[in-house]
């Protein structure tokens, strides 16, 4: 089963960049299908890779800072080929 999840981490302390930066770069060489925009990452492939993955990442990230969330969005399918029509 593939899945598409959307995340949006947000450290809650003034060197927030670094953190996003090192997250970010930390799920690019995952091995998975990531795109990124200015608001939000997603992340494409199979659910035991994928929740692998996030929940290594996600707790690295949550052991080196103070404060933060991380919203997360998760779809049942592969939508990393999805292209808008309007």
């Amino acid at each position: 089963m593939n899945i598409s999840v959307e995340l949006t981490f947000s450290p809650l302390q003034d060197d927030f960049e670094k953190h996003i930066i090192n997250f970010i770069k930390k799920l690019r060489g995952c091995g998975l299908v990531i795109l990124e925009n200015p608001l939000s990452t997603q992340v494409y492939g199979p659910y035991d890779e994928v929740m692998k993955v996030l929940n290594a990442e996600i707790k690295t990230a949550f052991e080196l800072m103070d404060r933060g969330l991380l919203f997360m969005k998760i779809v049942k399918s592969d939508r990393s080929d999805y292209e808008p029509h309007f």
